[in-house]
C-alpha cells in the first residue's frame, strides 16, 4: 500500500485519538446496538438447542397422536385458544390405541390422560398432577425408569386396580427419604397402592416430571375424572426410516375409526419426534430473527449518533479541510478519511459489543445452571460475523453523509469561514 493510499486511513486514525470523548460518545450507541444483537443471538441459539434437546429426550423413534379441535390447524392459536377455553374433544380412545399397536412399524404404544387431585397421606395433603397412562408407558417412554417396585400391570389396568407409581419428587413428599413401596396413598376418598417409584427424571421443556404421579389410564377414566376418552397417544416404531408410512398408516386409520372424509375436520393431530422438532426449530428461528430485527433498531440509533458527531466534526474542521485541498488534497481523499474515521469508530464499537455480549452470554448461562437448568446461550460464528458486519455496515451508511459534505467543501470557502 504506497503512501497516497495510506495516508487517509493514518491521518483518520490520528483524529480518533486526538478526541477521545468525541470518539466514546460515538462508540457507545455502536456498543449497546451490537452487545444487544448478540445477546438476542445467544439466547435464541440456546433456547433452539434446549428446547430441541429436550424434544429428542423422549426419543427419535416416536410419534405423537393428540386431540384437536376439527377445523384448525395443530399449531394454531385457534386449537391453542379453543382448548384453554375449555373445548373437549372425545373421541380418542384406549380402543384406538390397541388398533394402532396393529398397525406395521409399531412397536407399541400407550394413551393418556391428565388430571389433578388432592392425595394425602397421614397429615400430608398435597394436590398432585395424575398422568393416567396405560401399562404399555414403560416400553414407550424408556426414560421412566425404576427406582423401586415395578409398574402397574395391564391386567391391574383392566380391572381398574387402585395403584399408583410416584415420581421421585412426589414420593419424596409423601414419605420422605423412607420406601414408599406397599404404602398407600389417597385419591379422592380412596386408599391407592404404591407399587414403583420412579428414578429422578428432572425437567422436560421446564416441566418438572418427577412431580407426576402414574396411575393406570382406566382408574383414572372411571375411578377418578368420570371420562371415557384419552388426550393422547404415544407411538414407539420398530424402524425410524419408516416414519412417514407410519404416520400415514396411523392417520387413515384414525380417519376411518372416526368416520372423517374430510381432512380438515381431523380431531386428532400425528407428530413424529422429527416434524416437532423441525417445526419447534422453525418457529425458534424465526422469532430469533424478530427480536434480531427489533434490537438492531438501538444500532440506528447508533448510527444517527455517529452521524451527528461526524457532522459536528466536519463543521470543527472546516478550515482544516480547507487547507488541506489548498496544498493538494483531493475530494477523494477527503472522502476517505471522513468515511474511515466512521468505519474505525463502528468496528471498535462491534468488536466491543461482541465481547461485552459474550462476557454477559456466559454469565447468564452460569446463572441459569446454578438455578438448576440445563440451559446455556449459545455463542457461534453467526454472532460474530452478524455484529461485525452490522456494525460496518452501520458505519458505511451513516459515515457517507457527512463525508460526502466534508469532501465537496471548496478550498476558498472552508478558509474564508476561518
Amino acid at each position: 500500500m504506497n503512501r497516497k493510499t495510506l495516508f487517509p486511513l493514518l491521518f483518520a486514525i490520528k483524529t480518533i485519538r486526538s478526541h477521545k470523548a468525541r470518539t466514546a460518545l460515538a462508540l457507545l450507541g455502536v456498543v449497546i446496538g451490537v452487545f444487544a444483537v448478540v445477546v438476542v443471538m445467544s439466547l435464541g441459539q440456546g433456547v433452539k438447542n434446549f428446547v430441541l434437546d429436550q424434544v429428542e429426550t423422549f426419543g427419535t423413534d416416536l410419534i405423537q397422536i393428540e386431540v384437536k379441535v376439527p377445523n384448525t390447524g395443530t399449531m394454531s392459536s385457534e386449537n391453542a385458544t379453543s382448548r384453554a377455553q375449555g373445548v373437549q374433544i372425545t373421541t380418542l380412545t384406549t380402543d384406538d390405541k390397541d388398533e394402532i399397536k396393529k398397525l406395521p412399524n409399531v412397536a407399541t404404544a400407550y394413551a393418556g390422560t391428565i388430571g389433578q387431585e388432592r392425595a394425602t397421606v397421614g397429615s400430608i395433603g398435597k394436590r398432585v398432577l395424575l398422568f393416567g397412562a396405560s401399562a404399555e408407558v414403560a416400553e414407550v417412554d424408556q426414560k421412566a425408569t425404576l427406582a423401586s417396585g415395578r409398574f402397574y400391570t395391564e391386567d391391574e389396568g383392566r380391572s381398574l386396580a387402585r395403584v399408583v407409581v410416584l415420581g421421585s419428587e412426589t414420593k419424596d413428599t409423601f414419605f420422605g427419604r423412607g420406601d414408599a413401596v406397599g404404602e398407600t396413598i389417597t385419591l379422592k376418598g380412596e386408599k391407592y397402592r404404591v407399587v414403583g417409584v420412579l428414578e429422578s427424571r428432572g425437567t422436560a421443556g421446564f416441566f418438572n416430571l418427577d412431580t407426576l404421579t402414574y396411575v393406570p389410564v382406566e382408574t383414572l377414566q372411571k375411578k377418578i375424572l368420570g371420562v371415557d376418552y384419552v388426550q393422547m397417544i404415544s407411538v414407539r416404531m420398530e424402524d425410524p426410516a419408516k416414519e412417514r408410512e407410519t404416520v400415514a398408516d396411523i392417520i387413515s386409520l384414525l380417519r376411518k375409526r372416526h368416520d372423517i372424509d374430510d381432512p380438515d375436520k381431523d380431531d386428532f393431530s400425528v407428530t413424529s419426534t422429527r416434524e416437532a422438532q423441525e417445526t419447534l426449530g422453525d418457529i425458534l428461528g424465526s422469532l430469533t430473527i424478530l427480536l434480531i430485527a427489533l434490537t438492531s433498531i438501538s444500532l440506528v440509533v447508533g448510527g444517527v449518533g455517529i452521524m451527528n458527531v461526524m457532522y459536528v466534526s466536519v463543521a470543527e474542521r472546516t478550515s482544516e479541510i480547507g487547507l488541506r485541498k489548498a496544498l493538494g488534497a483531493t475530494s477523494s481523499s477527503i472522502l476517505k478519511q471522513f468515511l474511515l474515521e466512521a468505519l474505525i469508530i463502528t468496528l471498535f464499537g462491534g468488536l466491543l459489543g461482541i465481547l461485552l455480549g459474550i462476557l454477559v452470554s456466559l454469565a447468564l448461562s452460569a446463572v441459569i445452571g446454578a438455578l438448576g437448568y440445563d440451559f446455556e446461550l449459545t455463542f457461534t460464528l453467526d454472532s460474530l460475523l452478524l455484529g461485525s458486519g452490522f456494525s460496518l455496515f452501520v458505519g458505511l451508511v451513516f459515515g457517507l453523509a457527512p463525508a460526502y459534505r466534508a469532501a465537496k467543501l471548496s478550498p476558498m470557502e472552508a478558509l474564508r469561514k476561518e
